[in-house]
Parts: structure tokens; sequence; C-alpha cells
């Protein structure tokens, strides 16, 4: 049984979050636009979820971490979202985040961009997921929808999930195009959230989706490093770097300060439906680059199975 600890977080207001953010994403982008808007369908294209919304019970979970695969892999590391879902308290939770396949099922090493919708008394899971890997063939990538090659809603290492009921609801609508700064989009909005509110730590989720320009991300090669990775420079060496193009559908997870859980403090994982997709760091092309997002704050934190031995590397 994972260890589970469970953290209320600071919920400010829609309306309140929208001029924080507006104020703090103005520092990074010449063009910002936050408001509170009802949920688009996001059923709907470019989105294609098995839910229409991102509201209703939300909460993040932190589940494993970088330390199980830094600086050596612990392959036994692996998560199921239904037990998760009931862990959070949520059973038939909808699933949004960035994670790591289970390596036993896959065969390998790869990002995986989680969507789905967990089972409950009533339904079968609905897994949307996608799956990035490094192609063998060729040294580039590949996105696969992971339900086509696999079964079950397992993943393994690490996971940063935002969780909801999948409703429709009240949500923030960020807009922001041309960045004039250095942050990336989600740690613009992090460290705005941390600058506001400082010890009351705020945590947020939801989907963005890079409508215009290019993106700098990486995808984890198909084999574990058999050296150990003990620095970053070790980690961005191992590490396949591309750059991406829009439209990127993305799905970030994020908490303004860490409470003391060992937290990952940011996670961004995107797919598209032209064959591009993986971990998000921060857009190439700042002088083209348009944002479009929705987010909404979580009522609760979980904490599943912090690893024992920790430290930072390998964490952006």
């Amino acid at each position: 049984m994972a260890r589970i600890e469970k953290f209320a977080l600071h919920i400010p207001s829609l309306e309140e979050i929208a001029g924080v953010l507006q104020n703090g994403l103005t520092e990074n982008y010449a063009d910002v636009q936050v408001s509170v808007v009802d949920c688009p369908d996001l059923t709907q294209k470019p989105f294609c979820f098995p839910v229409k919304g991102i509201c209703g019970k939300t909460r993040i979970a932190d589940v494993g971490g970088v330390p199980y695969l830094l600086p050596l892999v612990q392959k036994d590391k692996v998560y199921d979202l239904n037990v998760v879902a009931k862990e959070i308290q949520l059973p038939g939770a909808f699933f949004l985040g960035a994670g790591a396949v289970s390596s036993r099922t896959v065969g390998g090493n790869a990002e995986l961009i989680p969507i789905v919708q967990a089972q409950n008394e009533n339904n079968p899971a609905i897994n949307g997921s996608y799956m990035v890997k490094i192609n063998p063939e060729d040294s580039g990538y590949l996105l696969e929808k992971y339900s086509t090659k696999h079964h079950g809603c397992d993943f393994g290492l690490l996971a940063n999930l935002y969780a909801s009921e999948g409703l429709p609801g009240k949500v923030i609508e960020v807009k922001a195009n041309r960045r004039t700064g250095e942050q990336n989009f989600i740690s613009c909005i992090r460290k705005a959230l941390e600058k506001h509110y400082g010890d009351k730590p705020v945590g947020m989720g939801g989907t963005f989706v890079i409508q215009k320009g290019k993106a700098k991300i990486h995808v984890m090669p198909s084999e574990f490093s058999a050296c150990p990775l003990n620095t970053d420079e070790d980690v961005n060496n191992w590490l396949k770097f591309f750059e991406m193009k829009a439209p990127l559908i993305c799905q970030p997870v994020l908490v303004s300060r860490d409470p003391g859980f060992d937290l990952r403090l940011e996670h961004t994982h995107c797919f598209s439906h032209h064959g591009d997709g993986g971990h998000y760091h921060t857009d190439t092309t700042p002088e083209t680059v348009e944002y479009l997002g929705y987010f909404a704050p979580a009522e609760y934190l979980f904490r599943i199975d912090k690893p024992q031995e920790t430290h930072m590397v390998g964490r952006d």
C-alpha cells in the first residue's frame, strides 16, 4: 500500500487568481488577457477528451517521483490510475497531467500524456492517453494513442496529475501572446501565484494550447541509463530534445510552493494531432507564440509514495 499524505490547498476565488495572473503574465508576454469563463466543451477539437470539463472536486496528485528514475531506475515502481482515483477519494476521477509509462507494460521507457477517466462502479475506465517514445530505427520520436497498443491504466515511476469530476463549470481562461521574458508559460503562472500567495500553496491544473509557433520538447530514451545520472547535465545529455510545432495540446500541473512534500512544482506534457508530443520546456518562437489555456484551482493535494531518498536533479 502506497503511503498517502493529504493537504488542503489555499483556494482563492477565480476572479482573484485571474487578477494575479494578469499582472504576473504581463511581465513575460506582450499581450495578456485573463478572464473567468465557462469551460469550453473539451470533448471537441482540438482536445477530444472523454469529458466536457475540468471542474468538480479538484485535486492534484504527485505520485512517486524523479528519484525513482534517477540516478538509476527502479522499475518496480508501477501504479494504476484506477487505484490512484480511490486513493485521492474520487473514484471515477478524470485525470490530466504528465508522467512515465510502466516499462513492464510498454517494454521500454516513454513519456506518458495521461487523459483518463478512471473506472467507477458503473463504468469501465476510458483511456484517451498518448505516449511518446524514441523510435530506435531513426532516433526520431513516435507519438501513439496508448490504447492502440496497451490495455489498462498503469504507469511507472512518477506522475503529476490534475484530477476532477470532469464537469463543465467556470474556469480561468489565459491568453498570452509574444513572449518578452525568459520564463515559460507555466513557470510564469506558478511564480506569479507564489509571489502573491507566499506560504499559502495554490495548486492548479487544466489544459492549454500552443496555437502558433514552436516549442522545445524532450522525450526520454527507450533504454534507461545504465550509468548513474547524478547531475542535471547528465540528465540533459541522456534526454532527447526536439523542436515541435503548433498546435500542441498541453497538460500542466503546478503548485505555487511546496508545503513540505518533496513536490515537483510544475510538470507539463503535450500531444498533437500531427505526431508531435512530449515534455514541454518552453516555446522557441517568442515573437510569434500564442498560448490559450483553461485552468482551475485544486482543493486538495495528495502525495502518494513519496521517495524516502530524494534529490533535486531532473526536476525541470
